[in-house]
């Protein structure tokens, strides 16, 4: 399956994207996973965020992405979706890919940090992301913040 990339910051989403992307973020963080908590955080406005739309325009895959400074230190990976109807297609690694190279072309080659859930760590760790510190829980869930030199 081939997706159209789009990377766009915050105030060029239509609103039809910005539906989209934050029903697919309801769809999984909030119902899929049962964790009650607050997807629209504030930290949208500031972002860019990476769409991967279907050739039928159905977004199929999403992060929200942040230089340095943003959110940690380092440039940093957030709300890494896919959605269910397009799973075990390979999207995940292919949403990984790009929003690695989004990175680095929007902010230039630099570290990047994850706060990952603690189930998809060798995931990560498939792109070149270690371990930082102990698992912490967030929202319920255990999480572990990953590290891209």
């Amino acid at each position: 399956m081939k997706l159209n990339w789009t990377l766009k910051p915050y105030p060029a989403l239509s609103l039809d994207e910005l539906y989209a992307l934050l029903q697919l973020r309801s769809e999984v963080f909030v119902v899929e996973q049962t964790c009650a908590f607050q997807d629209i955080d504030g930290q949208d406005q500031t972002a860019l965020h990476l769409l991967g739309h279907t050739e039928t325009g159905e977004l199929a895959a999403y992060t929200r992405l942040f230089d340095a400074g943003e959110c940690y230190e380092q440039a940093s990976i957030g709300r890494v979706v896919v959605s269910p109807a397009y799973r075990r297609y390979g999207l995940g690694r292919e949403l990984m890919r790009e929003s690695i190279n989004a990175c680095d072309q929007a902010f230039g080659p630099q570290p990047i940090k994850i706060g990952a859930q603690l189930y998809l760590k060798a995931f990560y760790e498939s792109f070149g992301f270690v371990q930082q510190g102990n698992v912490y829980l967030e929202d319920g869930i255990e999480h572990i913040y990953m590290f891209r030199p």
